[in-house]
Formats: C-alpha cells, structure tokens, sequence
C-alpha cells in the first residue's frame, strides 16, 4: 500500500527518519511550499529563498535517486497553502491515509498534524545527538539544567575532542582565550558565495513577487542551497576562518560582519549539513594542526553544546515556553527594529546587517539587539517572534529558548543564572561601534549619555527585588547603591525620558 512521506523545509536530508522508514518502491514523498509556512511571520525574504530554492534542489535529488516526489510550488493553482492541506491533497491523489512523519522542530507543525484525519506515524528527528529521552535522563533530579554539564555528556557520548574520559588539553572549554576584542584586521573574506543557477534565480523571481514587502534585502542572494555547495563552503570556512575564529568570536567590526564566524547554522538547521560530521571535520582540522585548540572546542561547544541543549529546553519545557514573561516586560517592539533610524550606531550597524545579510553573530543579538531589549523591557514574546522572523538559521526549536531564556531572561532562569545585561562598555570593549556613535560611551548621564549606560541602571533598579540576592549580580547593586543620592536619581530621570521618546516614535 502507498503510504505518504512528509519531507518539510528544514528536513532536507537523505537520511532523515522518515525517509529510513519509507519504501522506494512504494512510498511517495510529499514536499510543499506553503503560504502558511512563509507567512506565520514575517520571514526574511533570503530565508524564504534558501529554503525554497533548497527544497526543489532536494527533490530533484530525491528523484535521481529512484523516490517518486510529489512537490507542491508556491505557485501552483492547487496549492492549499498549508502542509495539513497539502497532505490531504495528495493522501485523495494517491488513495491513501497513511503519513509517515519526521518530528518537526515547531510544536505548531506538531499540533496541525495531529489534528489530521489521518493515520500519522511520527519518527523523533535522529539527526540530533541527543534524543529526547537523553535530554531527559540528564535533566531527571537537576536543581538547575546548565548547558555546561550537558555538553560535557555530549563530548563523551561523542567522544569529540576527548582523550580516554578526559578532555583534550585538560579542560572542557576554553571562553578564557576567546573573548579577545575586535582585532585592528580581518583577514578572512567571509562565507563562500554561490552565483544563483537556475533554479535559484527562478526561486529568486517568485520571492521578489510574493514578499517583496518584507523586511529584508533579497538580493544579492549567495547563499548555498544544496548539499554539495554547503560542504563546499565548510571546507572553505574550516582552512580559511576557522583558525581565528576562536580568538574573535565574541568580536563585532562595523566593516567585517562575519569576521571569523562558519555561517553554517542556516545549512545545518535546514539539513543541508550533518552536525556531527561538521564537528568532526573541525576536529579533524585540529588534529592535524590546522587550527589551535580554542577554536576547534569553541566551534563544536556551540553545535553539540548550545544547538543541541537548546533543542532539549524547548521539548522539555513545552508548547507555552514561548509565552513566559517573568519579568513582566511589556513594551511593544520599537521601528528600530525594523530598520528606523536609531542614533545608537551598534543597534544600527546590528539591525541593517540583519536586514541585508539575514544573519548576525551570537553577540550581535545577544548583547546589542538582545541587550538593549531587556534592558528597556521589550514585551519578549514581540523580541521571539522578531528572531524567529529575521534570521536565516532561526526555527522556533532553537530560536526561542535562545530569546526567550537566554537572552530575555524570561523563563526566570531555567537556561542562564543572570540576565545577560551590560552597559555600553561591554560594546565598546569588543567593538568598533561606539567610535562613531552619535551618543558618548563615556557619559552616564545628560542628553548625550550611551542610552545603555542608562537603562542598565534603569533595569537593576526596576528588578531589584528580584537580583539583589544573586550572588553573581551582588557586586552591581553595590556600585549602584555607592553612587550619590543624586545621581541616581538623576541616571532613572534620564533613562525614563529616553525610553519616553522611543515610546512615542521619536528618533532615539
């Protein structure tokens, strides 16, 4: 009997679950870009494009390859514009009720399936190292779920980096030696760049007619879309970048938007790239001595460290994860965001490259974008659904626990111990920013003041019931209570008339 085999956008590899259940010679595998899937938010248009154009690439492959594919365009007169529609389309087309299914990565997507009429067998997404029951079993009898020690049983499990139980170099991580600030050069010239082919210039015309409005540069357009250019450019990343990348990862250049960075997540997160062959490729160019230690560690701490703990916070903590808002932050998200004019020149410089690239390293979003919306208390739901829109790499699975706890603080500490705030000498420190801003990093108080300076001060003393006791945030509120009677007041004067003008539109 036919049976249908759901293969959705960020699915796109052969060795996906569903696919190793299926029968070629029986099976039909069902792919379609839908109207809702394109519109839940805003997507970036070069999302939109990557995926697009990565999924008709796939099922050309899948064809070569002896499967029978039935793929829906966007397009397409009998489009239902969505998957559930799609499904029942194609379940009529070829006489069956029979779904095999790899999990998807959106409770959303989950929740719309399981309400088809239709025989569903799903299959847990073994692409990832850690299944969920793992997950589970490390966070079972845990006051608290640190990334730290989960990856540590990731590097066991995959004995990444690992000589016999101890880790190699005689210790799990090495942040010490990368925190280095922006270097005076770069001397790396970013991802390798495709020229679009056909298929992707025809993705390319649609995208411009469909979502031309959307927020977001579609052209130029160089992303890789099959797997062949991903491992192209990982190979190109790892002799050229990956070296350096440890030492400035933490780095921001207003002139140098990827500095050493892989830009590998949008092809890891689609399926275009395995994760565990990415960070074996890595050790393997350390091995070889072709990059230095805290670079190859670093890298691979953020794939199965960070990538793969987020995904276990976001099915451990469940469907309502999205809507937490312990600090009560309400503040609807400013044009800034949007590419309004902001005199803050790292939102600015944060913000356009988002717009024109679809990207922006781990930092840029957590302590510019991220930062500045705790800090003035921007409803975290609005700053979810912002992340989730703009980024190229972003599916909900990893996205929201790195906004929603990571970086906002809203889930009142399940992922991080304190709120990752700073003020404006944090990005001056590790940036090039501050040197041509419109506001003066060195003013705490008055007009010209960094608008950082003073909603740091805003924010502790907001939340000051809540962090006083915190033993990692002690040293803060002793400084803040040090300062003169005066100048306190004078700093959440400042801070409350600032976030008064962005409230009511005006350039800030």
């Amino acid at each position: 009997m036919v049976r249908l085999v759901l293969v959705l956008g960020d699915q796109l590899s052969p060795g996906v679950a569903a696919l190793k259940k299926a029968d070629k010679t029986s099976d039909v595998v069902v792919m379609a870009e839908v109207m809702g899937e394109a519109t839940y938010v805003q997507h970036h248009p070069k999302k939109i494009a990557f995926l697009f154009a990565a999924m008709r690439k796939f099922a050309a492959q899948l064809e070569s390859d002896g499967w029978r594919v039935a793929y829906s365009r966007l397009e397409d007169a009998e489009n239902g514009g969505s998957i559930s529609s799609e499904l029942l389309r194609r379940a009529e087309e070829f006489g069956t009720d029979e779904v095999l299914v790899t999990e998807p990565g959106e409770f959303r997507v989950i929740s719309d399936l399981a309400e088809l009429p239709l025989t569903a067998t799903s299959f847990e997404d073994d692409r990832f190292i850690a299944s969920h029951q793992d997950f589970q079993n490390w966070a079972d009898g845990r006051k608290q779920l640190r990334m730290e020690y989960f990856y540590r049983d990731m590097r066991r499990k995959t004995g990444l980096m690992m000589e016999g139980d101890a880790p190699a170099g005689g210790q799990w991580n090495y942040d010490h030696d990368n925190r280095k600030p922006a270097p005076g050069s770069v001397d790396f010239n970013g991802p390798m760049r495709f020229t679009p082919d056909e298929t992707v210039s025809e993705v390319l015309t649609l995208v411009a007619e469909r979502f031309g409005d959307n927020f977001g540069d579609l052209a130029p357009f160089w992303f890789a879309t099959d797997t062949g250019q991903a491992r192209q450019h990982l190979a190109y990343w790892i002799r050229m970048g990956a070296p350096l990348f440890g030492d400035f990862q933490d780095a921001m250049m207003q002139d140098e938007r990827f500095l050493y960075h892989g830009f590998v997540g949008a092809y890891i997160n689609a399926g275009l790239l395995d994760p565990l062959e990415v960070c074996q490729a890595v050790e393997q160019a350390w091995k070889d001595g072709d990059i230095p230690i805290n670079a190859a560690e670093g890298f691979i701490r953020q794939i199965i460290g960070w990538r793969e703990y987020m995904r276990g916070i976001y099915f451990h903590e469940g469907p309502e994860y999205t809507s937490r808002n312990i600090l009560e932050h309400d503040r609807k998200l400013p044009g800034l965001y949007w590419g309004k004019k902001t005199w803050m020149a790292c939102v600015d410089h944060a913000v356009t490259q988002t717009k024109e690239e679809a990207y922006a390293h781990h930092i840029q979003r957590l302590m510019v974008t991220g930062n500045f919306a705790l800090l003035a208390g921007i409803d975290p739901y609005e700053v979810h659904e912002w992340y989730l829109a703009v980024y190229a790499d972003a599916y909900e699975w990893v996205e929201a626990p790195n906004v929603i706890g990571m970086s906002q603080f809203a889930d009142g500490g399940i992922i991080a111990s304190k709120p990752y705030i700073s003020s404006g000498n944090y990005i001056n420190k590790m940036s090039d920013y501050c040197k041509s801003c419109s506001y003066k990093i060195k003013d705490k108080t008055g007009p010209d003041a960094c608008p950082f300076n003073l909603l740091y001060w805003h924010f502790l003393d907001r939340h000051r019931a809540r962090f006083e006791g915190n033993p990692r945030m002690a040293q803060m509120y002793r400084v803040w209570d040090r300062m003169e009677a005066d100048k306190r007041e004078t700093v959440l004067k400042d801070a409350g008339a600032w976030l008064a003008k962005m409230d009511a539109g005006e350039t800030v």
